[in-house]
């Protein structure tokens, strides 16, 4: 799948958000290395600790399906009351899911500029510098 084809799909994903309290529409679409794609899009709850982004829940529905490999994933997002599409990126929490199970030289995020799909990459390395991932416990809890 090209990364137009990811955005526009980001783009549908997020016509199913619930955010009745923002009114800021989130969608994303998550292409594993094996090329399954999983979407989601934010889903707000009045308990505003319980919200969830559209990019995890993308990532928990494909870990959940016993998918552990990840190329890339597209965001897109919008205020419900606009048609003008507005660049979103990922929150700390999402890029630190991201981190955990993605190479931060490989992994790319397409940040969805318009609804025609159009989009501007990063790695996620750009995206959360010096990240913290299992490997620094690893070397934390093993080093002699």
């Amino acid at each position: 799948m090209d990364n137009k084809e990811l955005t526009k799909l980001a783009v549908k994903a997020r016509s199913n958000s619930y955010s009745p309290y923002s009114n800021f529409m989130v969608g994303a679409a998550l292409i594993t290395k094996s090329g399954r794609i999983f979407t989601g899009c934010n889903i707000e709850n009045a308990g505003y600790s319980s919200t969830v982004c559209a990019e995890r829940t993308a990532f928990f529905k494909a870990v959940s399906e016993g998918e552990m490999s990840f190329e890339k994933i597209a965001v897109a997002g919008r205020a419900k009351d606009t048609e003008q599409q507005s660049e979103v990126f990922p929150c700390g929490v999402c890029r630190q899911v991201m981190r955990e199970f993605c190479d931060p030289d490989t992994f790319k995020v397409l940040v969805v500029k318009n609804e025609a799909g159009d989009y501007t990459e990063y790695t996620l390395g750009e995206l959360l510098p010096f990240g913290f991932g299992p490997e620094n416990l690893i070397d934390f809890f093993h080093t002699p």
